[in-house]
């Protein structure tokens, strides 16, 4: 974990400390389940529960040892114990520890991430609404295409997100789930009983069936869970970035008093959070790499998958976590620019109107090709004269493209001034904003 891009919040939750918790957490709940089943006497399940303790310094000191850091766990807690201590880890592998504590803080943790995407939604939300009907130029393939408006664009990034939150939602119950099946997961040293008790006293499932460890698909499906979120965050900042550029300059992140952009050009205004969340969301999704890799694991089990979980788990929450904080933080504080906004709209001379001429010839009963080789030949004029350096209005404030039209002696035997004119109302583009919200903000 990077402390530059953590949160106590999320990262308290994969310290050592809440690690060796987790597991003494799971190793009270069997002895509690075992004392339940009558197989340990109550008075000593009381004890244990009571006392046992670990130290992180002791633990570290008998790994050296042992080279095995559950032997280590369970050793150092032993000696905080007495005669009891007979029964601390009794019945159990180490994956059945492991294991099961992991599934409880990959459960905490994803509960934080979910609620971080609702946040996040909550702030797109409130952005969307107003900016309902900002009117900005649409892109495709990087070049204006027609009307649309910014609350639209942020109505989009909500739905995407509610998708995603639905996908958090329903990995948290294939991630929920422990296991205390044994050394193969055979349950020939423990009844089922065990698990059931021990994972509902862990606010757990049961795993229907476990050989010597959790199934890695679980696993995989949370880091593919989160990647693909992670790439829906790296979508919208790239699209602040864009609209911070210098030549668009429609919206930009936030600039504090006292920030410096550049060392060395004072003037320098830079997407800096959001190109810093492009970056944190290629680490997200290269987690998921390895975390489909250890889904084939040899036979029953090996420890092939450990040494990475150790890196991606941890890393993947806390970066996700991160990341969407700060994507919060740059939609609430985004400074838009309505009037720059409506400036390149009007950049091309009109041409974004095109298809709504486009689509009036035919109701006058020209053929589609006609219809698309008059508006056509019309829109080249005006982006001839823009490579030109022609002013894209005239005296009147008229747009180019409409002037071009205007005097297009075929196109007017089709349609008339006052049907050409029309074509140029916004409203057109607007009409069907608040039914698209309506389906969106439910």
């Amino acid at each position: 974990m990077v402390d530059r891009y953590s949160r106590p919040e999320m990262a308290d939750k994969w310290t050592y400390q809440a690690k060796y918790q987790a597991w003494l957490d799971v190793e009270k709940a069997v002895v509690k389940a075992w004392a339940r089943l009558g197989k340990i006497p109550q008075e000593d399940a009381d004890k244990i529960v009571k006392n046992a303790s670990f130290d992180i310094k002791r633990i570290d000191e008998i790994e050296a040892v042992t080279r095995h850091d559950l032997i280590a766990f369970t050793t150092s807690v032993a000696e905080t114990l007495g005669d009891e201590s007979r029964w601390f880890h009794y019945g159990m592998t180490s994956s059945d520890t492991i294991d099961t504590a992991v599934a409880l803080q990959m459960k905490d943790s994803l509960a934080l991430i979910i609620e971080d995407v609702k946040m996040l939604m909550e702030s797109i939300k409130k952005r969307a609404m107003e900016h309902k009907m900002t009117l900005m130029v649409g892109r495709s393939h990087g070049i204006h295409g027609e009307p649309i408006t910014f609350g639209l664009v942020l109505a989009v990034w909500y739905d995407e997100m509610a998708r995603h939150l639905e996908n958090l939602e329903q990995t948290m119950d294939v991630i929920s789930v422990g296991q205390v099946s044994g050394a193969m997961g055979n349950f020939a040293h423990a009844p089922l009983e065990l698990e059931e008790y021990t994972c509902e006293e862990l606010g757990l499932k049961p795993a229907p069936a476990s050989n010597q460890v959790i199934q890695r698909d679980r696993y995989a499906r949370l880091a593919s869970a989160l990647a693909l979120m992670a790439s829906s965050i790296e979508k919208f900042a790239v699209q602040v970035r864009h609209w911070q550029r210098t030549e668009v300059y429609e919206c930009e992140e936030y600039f504090a008093k006292g920030q410096k952009g550049s060392s060395a050009m004072p003037h320098k205004r830079n997407p800096i959070l959001t190109e810093n969340i492009t970056g944190l969301a290629r680490m997200i999704r290269a987690y998921a790499n390895p975390a489909m890799e250890n889904v084939a694991l040899w036979h029953e089990r090996d420890i092939s998958h450990s040494s990475t979980e150790r890196f991606w788990l941890p890393d993947a929450f806390v970066t996700s976590d991160f990341m969407l904080h700060r994507m919060n933080n740059v939609i609430a504080n985004l400074t838009v620019y309505p009037e720059n906004m409506m400036k390149n709209l009007n950049l091309t001379g009109g041409l974004v109107f095109s298809q709504r001429v486009l689509l009036e010839l035919p109701l006058q009963g020209v053929s589609r090709e006609d219809a698309y080789r008059i508006v056509q030949r019309n829109a080249m004029k005006v982006w001839e004269e823009i490579q030109q350096g022609r002013p894209t209005t005239n005296e009147k404030g008229e747009s180019l493209y409409l002037n071009h039209l205007l005097a297009d002696e075929e196109l007017r035997s089709k349609l008339s001034e006052e049907q050409i004119r029309e074509c140029f109302n916004y409203d057109y583009y607007t009409k069907n904003v608040d039914k698209i919200f309506a389906r969106v903000f439910k």
